[in-house]
């Protein structure tokens, strides 16, 4: 059984503990992130005692929040679809697995990623952050918080090749605060010594006809643009 295989499972599960965070009335945080992305997102897992002795296809996995997810747009239209069908065109025995979850957040990254670890990957895509700054979580925690998810995919799969994805936020909390955001990226790639792509919006953020009315997710075409700059870093790894 493969990632894929799983993925109805793993989105029920998703959406039931969704459902139970939802339904805490003291969890704020929980409840606005809800607020701002109320899509679901399709998020894959599996077990390593059912994985099968000999894997047939690489691994990819995408973790991240609605931009990995593809909010707002069937599943197959999302960035990492997208890479998935570039890879098949190439002949490339790459499998794609999309392990985005709308509204998530680097904490709840950091405790999630253990699901999906659970099968050995041999690409991992890190792309969380956004939503942090977007509320102006402390700068600190965020970066805790995606070291230890890096630190996770390291003890879980330690040959696989780790991508960071940049992110930028408006200067809404501060143009301190949005600049010293930016750096959490590239000062995690350099120290790690891990794969970055520089801004995963490049061209797509803020432009109104790259996105949905929201003002914040990317269209269909927005996602294109957003494969384009994932496949730059992504195809001299692979």
């Amino acid at each position: 059984m493969n990632f894929t295989a799983l993925i109805q499972k793993y989105v029920l599960l998703a959406t039931l503990i969704a459902v139970i965070s939802c339904g805490q009335s003291t969890d704020n945080e929980n409840r606005d992130v809800q607020q701002e992305t109320s899509r679901g997102a399709e998020v894959v897992t599996t077990d390593k005692e059912a994985a099968p002795s000999e894997k047939e296809e690489k691994v990819i996995v995408f973790f991240g929040n609605s931009l990995t997810a593809g909010y707002g747009l069937d599943p197959t239209e999302a960035f990492p679809a997208l890479i998935q069908a570039k890879i098949d065109s190439l002949g490339l025995e790459y499998e794609v697995v999309n392990a985005g979850l709308s509204g998530e957040t680097t904490a709840s990254g950091k405790n999630r990623v253990e699901w999906i670890l659970k099968q050995e990957v041999d690409v991992f895509v890190l792309e969380l952050g956004a939503n942090d700054g977007l509320r102006g979580i402390n700068l600190d925690e965020t970066k805790r918080n995606l070291q230890q998810i890096i630190d996770k995919v390291r003890e879980e799969s330690p040959e696989a090749e780790i991508v960071l994805t940049g992110m930028q936020i408006p200067p809404n909390m501060g143009a301190e605060y949005a600049g010293k955001f930016r750096e959490i990226f590239p000062d995690l790639a350099k120290a790690n010594n891990v794969h970055l792509i520089p801004f995963l919006l490049d061209g797509v953020g803020g432009e109104r006809d790259l996105n949905l009315p929201d003002g914040i997710h990317p269209n269909v075409e927005g996602h294109q643009i957003l494969a384009e700059n994932v496949w730059r870093v992504l195809k001299d790894i692979i």
